[in-house]
């Protein structure tokens, strides 16, 4: 359309790029109508779940001091732990990010002496400290209360399950799974794997738990880890269930005997949940968590757009246009750090905020790499608003999530390429 290419004209973005941007939309309407349908069940769950809560706006005004009897913070956490197939929930502005919620089930669960086995490989860069895999001696890691640490790499992408059966003994207390990749380039954990987990690991002792780093998975598929048995999971309120508009938080969800000693990490023991003002947040994560399930589908169309287009262009995209995904992260291996480096500068270019800063690499405190960080956004650090972000290291991968509106997205990454084609990187 003219008006079109006028508009895209105004960013500098080249006729073939556009072009190109035509057919890749085109040869992905099947893949986009399929994330139609998965968001169209989880916003009509949300919106029952409100309405068994009887949500009135009496419940959005916060409390102050201790916060007791915060009706509104009550009536919260049931609807996440309806959503969720869970039995209680905490959902708290206090939780600062999804590492640190995912630490305080780890610290509120395990005991001296118990161990923690991760099957789908090392968690997350920012788990390694907690967990005593690095870190500064006298922490207060995991290690350090005499909790052992044992993980299975994933096999061939997927989780070994034989060498689940041959790990587990007599000390093993929690089975944990990372849901989505990660900085690794492998598939994402689909809930009816989790499942098939459950299943495996209750058969040979009901008392270990099992606990999901849920990051980045929220309705995504029309169920979650708890919905089919996981004990409990974590997630960030600047993801995916905070629908870009709550300004922090994280959630855990879980069988109500998990999430209540968690609690008392959360605070202290013998007090637990009963404390926590909301200090006038509540409005802002009711409306996010209603929000979700449509932002969520905005940020995987534009995920599977940038999985065709960049394809398409040559460079190795994971997971593929057209295969399931469980998570909003797309990523993209470019082999080359300059080429890494213009991806993420190019979705910078493309942002609503700070869209005149250039992003370089940097010494990130969890990393052990320097990491360059895209992300224009609204809410600092924010990943369910687009943003992508690189280790500086073989094999140079991308990775890319969120957006708001997939417009947005379509932008940045439009706007990516324009800066390969600039730096001789791509030819087009």
């Amino acid at each position: 359309m003219k008006h079109q290419k006028s508009i895209y004209g105004e960013f500098g973005i080249k006729d073939s790029i556009l072009e190109l941007a035509k057919d890749t939309e085109e040869a992905v309407k099947e893949a986009f109508g399929r994330i139609e349908a998965v968001r169209e069940i989880n916003q009509l769950r949300v919106i029952k779940a409100l309405q068994r809560e009887r949500l009135s706006d009496t419940h959005f005004s916060g409390t102050t001091g201790y916060g007791y009897n915060d009706r509104g913070r009550e009536i919260l956490e049931a609807v996440y732990a309806h959503v969720f197939g869970a039995e209680d929930a905490l959902v708290r502005h206090s939780i600062t990010c999804g590492s640190h919620a995912l630490a305080l089930c780890l610290y509120g669960l395990l005991r001296p002496g118990d161990e923690l086995l991760s099957v789908t490989g090392k968690p997350y860069d920012t788990l390694d400290e907690v967990i005593g895999i690095r870190g500064i001696p006298g922490s207060g890691s995991l290690k350090e209360f005499g909790i052992t640490y044992k993980q299975i790499e994933l096999k061939n992408g997927e989780i070994d399950f034989k060498a689940i059966t041959g790990a587990i003994n007599e000390r093993t207390r929690m089975v944990f799974l990372q849901r989505s990749r990660g900085y690794a380039f492998r598939p994402p954990v689909t809930t009816e794997q989790i499942a098939r987990v459950v299943e495996t690991v209750k058969a040979i002792r009901k008392d270990i738990l099992i606990m999901v780093d849920n990051c980045y998975g929220e309705f995504v598929e029309t169920l979650e880890p708890t919905s089919v048995g996981a004990d409990v999971m974590a997630g960030s309120l600047i993801k995916n269930p905070g629908g870009g508009i709550v300004p922090s938080g994280g959630y855990i969800a879980g069988t109500r005997d998990a999430v209540e000693k968690i609690s008392y990490r959360m605070t202290l023991p013998g007090i637990g949940r009963e404390v926590g003002a909301t200090l006038g947040q509540n409005r802002l994560m009711f409306q996010g968590f209603f929000l979700a399930p449509h932002i969520v589908a905005e940020s995987l169309k534009g995920a599977v757009f940038t999985a065709e287009i960049m394809r398409r262009l040559g460079f190795e995209t994971w997971p593929g246009p057209f295969d399931q995904r469980c998570d909003l992260i797309q990523a993209i291996r470019f082999n080359r750090e300059d080429a890494v480096i213009a991806f993420c500068q190019g979705i910078q270019k493309g942002s609503p905020v700070d869209a005149f800063v250039t992003p370089e690499p940097w010494e990130m405190p969890g990393y052990d790499s320097p990491v360059i960080m895209a992300a224009g956004a609204f809410i600092q650090g924010s990943s369910i608003e687009l943003s992508a972000d690189a280790p500086i290291k073989p094999p140079y991968t991308a990775y890319m999530q969120g957006g708001l509106v997939y417009e947005h997205v379509k932008l940045g990454v439009m706007s990516a390429i324009q800066e390969l084609s600039l730096r001789g990187i791509i030819n087009l």
